[in-house]
């Protein structure tokens, strides 16, 4: 009787031939040769050995230590990339070229898979935004009077992106807490999490041109999970008047593996209904594909669920911002990364950050060592998520995973 394929998936497997996202990895034996890899159930793909062992014509562009050069070759090698990655995964008379380049994914090391060139975060969760807005301007309208007008957002620090599974150390930073008579210097004693969604920008565009609502999908390559951590207290006394800086940029934490745009077309959805008029370059109710995603997120700390984001509900959707972040002309890169900011739902559970789970410390969130306001040393965040995929499938993202480590 022979051996089962590690391409028989069990029925209902999130990284089926559906799905097929793309990473970076390297094996012991190489550790120092970085490779593109295509997730197929528990299993890892060579995708430049299987083109070149196929006669590819992608095979050079496969062989590669980073997905960047796939990402600038545009749409059109995108989809031809995954329709002849799906063929070779799924066409039985590939199999003895295709088994032998299947690594176990729990046996290999995964890397950050692209080059950041520039990373944007916005903040287009209304749910999120007026729950901030309540904390930090109890007496004051929850939005700001732009908020329903524009996506806000701002430039983060892109050398500090890092892969799934990276510690992230404690940062240190001025605080003041009201009552403090003056700032003080320090470890972060507000470390917080940001659950977000992170689109990866394949094919650049001109200085000087906008990109409009319609070319989404000819810039924007795929998405996978994101968490901002966020030193909190760091933030309150620093972002006054010009926003996020030392509170945010110390690190980002992005899933191994990128999921394409084409992998999601069973998850798109309308976004929340607009109560304010949009100016024309934001205005998507003319557009025929549904601007957002329905995209299942769920936050564990220390292997406890504390929270269930729904992406669906997020005000901005990923066109909506990468139209206003271009629309003064600023131009696209290759690895350009942009975070849709903390997703969080209506409810108590669907909160995305730590500050709104705890309402900023008042409310401690009971886990099985303790209760926790915001982040211990030693405690370890998992994002997940998963999609709606075709037949009624599930598409699975990759996760990401940090604990944190003491400060230095």
């Amino acid at each position: 009787m022979s051996e089962p394929s590690p391409l028989d998936l069990a029925e209902g497997d999130p990284f089926g031939p559906h799905n097929l996202p793309y990473g970076v990895f390297s094996t012991a034996d190489e550790p120092g040769r970085r490779r593109i890899g295509v997730r197929i159930g528990g299993y890892v793909l060579d995708a430049g050995a299987a083109a070149h062992a196929l006669g590819s014509p992608y095979a050079t562009l496969l062989d590669q230590p980073s997905l960047n050069p796939l990402l600038a070759a545009g749409r059109t090698t995108w989809r031809d990339v995954r329709r002849a990655l799906t063929g070779w995964v799924t066409v039985p008379a590939h199999r003895p070229a295709i088994e032998p380049l299947l690594h176990p994914v729990d046996a290999v090391t995964l890397h950050l898979p692209y080059e950041v060139a520039d990373y944007v975060d916005f903040y287009a969760s209304e749910h999120h935004a007026t729950n901030m807005g309540r904390i930090f301007r109890p007496d004051s309208e929850a939005l700001t009077p732009n908020w329903k007008h524009l996506p806000i957002g701002y430039h983060g620090r892109a050398g500090t992106v890092v892969v799934s599974g990276t510690d992230v150390v404690r940062p240190s930073g001025q605080r003041k807490a009201p009552s403090d008579p003056a700032p003080v210097f320090g470890p972060t004693v507000k470390l917080d999490i940001e659950a977000e969604v992170g689109f990866l920008v394949g094919a650049p565009s001109e200085p000087g041109r906008p990109v409009g609502l319609g070319d989404f999908r000819e810039h924007v390559f795929g998405l996978s999970l994101l968490n901002d951590w966020t030193a909190r207290d760091v933030q309150a006394w620093e972002y006054v008047p010009l926003g996020p800086f030392l509170g945010k940029s110390f690190q980002t934490s992005v899933s191994a593996w990128v999921t394409p745009l084409e992998a999601l077309d069973a998850a798109r959805v309308a976004p929340p209904a607009r109560d304010f008029p949009l100016l024309p370059y934001l205005d998507d109710s003319a557009e025929e594909e549904q601007g957002g995603f329905d995209l299942r997120i769920t936050v564990e700390i220390n292997g406890e669920k504390v929270a269930e984001p729904p992406f669906a509900t997020v005000y901005w959707t990923a066109a909506q911002q990468l139209a206003h972040m271009t629309v003064n002309g600023a131009s696209l890169r290759t690895g350009d990364l942009y975070g849709s900011g903390t997703v969080s739902g209506p409810e108590a559970h669907q909160r995305g950050s730590l500050m709104e789970l705890s309402w900023n410390g008042r409310d401690p969130i009971d886990l099985p060592g303790g209760k926790r306001t915001f982040l211990e040393d030693g405690d370890e965040v998992v994002l997940t998520a998963w999609a709606p995929g075709p037949d009624g499938t599930r598409v699975g993202l990759g996760e990401v995973r940090g604990r944190v480590a003491p400060s230095v």
